[in-house]
């Protein structure tokens, strides 16, 4: 029998536990399309709390989840124009075309449910309300950037937000989402931690050890992988072995499942399953969400040799998450043009004046490299170990 047949694969998702919510995805997705909310009959025996968590959405808190993607792009492509001007050096990987994922799973978390991700960090950090104006000055690298112009664009952090940043290393948060996670079990909280990464990191042997140890421990992690299908310049196909990269979380018995990300409703349909998996079974879950950037993989990426830009415009065409949610928003006689052009308008100035803010704000202090490495440096009077603290003077 070929390893694909799909008795095998019935058999391993039951075997798994597999999320039962494929067809519930469907009806999200038709929905996101179409604007029906209707619930088939025969998915009457499930459970239908992510159905219901769209479904309750007051008329202003659709405004909201629009407003924030579309805040979200507008600081995008004025971060852009700020790389392209040559006032934003380094690193700067944009979110363009993934807004649907960051708003989608984020807006569905509880008070107490945390968050890491990777270097595409920006939509997260707004989402959870870093100003437009700490993250632009960030990417200047100025002290009043969210991370005092120390980190850059792949170094967002807000932890009084439960934001545990961005990191630069190919799935180096992963084993850190875990820890984040246990941490919440060992409290004892009703919560998980949502550890975000790439499609290219889904093959880093720090990522299955994770996978490992969350499930030999029973971790309210979420993984979730933002399946932009080309990593950092090479395709799915031709970089992971095997059509769904969620399945493999099948070897560690995890419950997984893909779902589209240019859906709004759909991710959250499929992250509140998630969490109701985390916070009542303490077990983690992979949720792979296909979704697509519209730029390069950063700004240094010119996007010229490994994909056709036919394929780039026919995603925008047809897929793009905010125009998807605007036309659903329409049909439902939610919003008017009107109304959707004044969040678009507000979005734009919002970002300019981020970008003026950034320009006007000073560079740290030199002294300020010796800052945030050492936290007892930083607190000498709570200092408790008896080890010996180096790059704690400056040089001589």
């Amino acid at each position: 029998m070929p390893l694909d047949d799909s008795s095998v694969v019935d058999s391993l998702l039951a075997a798994t536990n597999g999320l039962r919510i494929a067809s519930l995805m469907t009806l999200e997705i038709r929905k996101c399309m179409s604007g029906s909310a209707n619930i088939p009959s025969e998915l009457s025996s499930l459970n239908t709390t992510p159905v219901a968590i769209n479904k309750k959405l007051s008329i202003e808190e659709k405004f909201g989840l629009y407003r924030e993607m579309v805040r979200i792009r507008r600081f995008e492509e004025r971060a852009i124009r700020s790389y392209q001007e040559g006032k934003i050096g380094g690193f700067c990987h944009t979110y363009i075309g993934q807004e649907a994922v960051a708003v989608g799973t984020l807006s569905v978390l509880g008070p107490e449910d945390h968050i890491i991700t990777a270097y595409r960090d920006h939509g997260h950090a707004l989402f959870v309300g870093v100003s437009m104006d700490a993250a632009m000055a960030e990417l200047y690298g100025k002290s009043t950037g969210c991370s005092k112009g120390k980190g850059g664009s792949m170094h967002f952090f807000a932890p009084d937000r439960n934001f545990w940043g961005g990191h630069g290393i190919v799935g180096g948060q992963v084993p850190l989402g875990v820890g984040i996670g246990f941490a919440l079990k060992y409290r004892a909280k009703t919560s998980a931690c949502l550890c975000f990464l790439g499609d290219g990191a889904v093959n880093q042997g720090s990522v299955h050890e994770s996978f490992n140890l969350s499930a030999l421990w029973n971790i309210p992690v979420i993984y979730i992988i933002e399946n932009n299908r080309y990593s950092m310049g090479t395709s799915q196909e031709r970089s992971s072995a095997g059509r769904s990269l969620a399945r493999r979380a099948a070897g560690y018995n995890i419950t997984h499942t893909t779902v589209e990300g240019h859906c709004i409703d759909t991710v959250r349909a499929a992250t509140a399953q998630a969490l109701q998996h985390a916070y009542e079974q303490s077990r983690p879950t992979v949720l792979e969400i296909q979704t697509y950037r519209y730029r390069g993989h950063s700004m240094s990426d010119p996007d010229q040799t490994y994909r056709d830009k036919n394929e780039i415009e026919n995603y925008k065409r047809s897929r793009d998450p905010i125009t998807l949610y605007k036309k659903l928003l329409q049909k439902e006689g939610v919003a008017s043009n009107a109304q959707l052009k004044a969040i678009d308008n507000d979005a734009r100035e919002e970002a300019e004046a981020a970008a003026r803010f950034a320009e006007e704000s000073p560079f740290p202090e030199n002294a300020a490299i010796l800052e945030d490495v050492y936290w007892e440096n930083d607190h000498p009077e709570a200092k408790t170990s008896r080890g010996t603290l180096f790059f704690n003077q400056p040089p001589q």
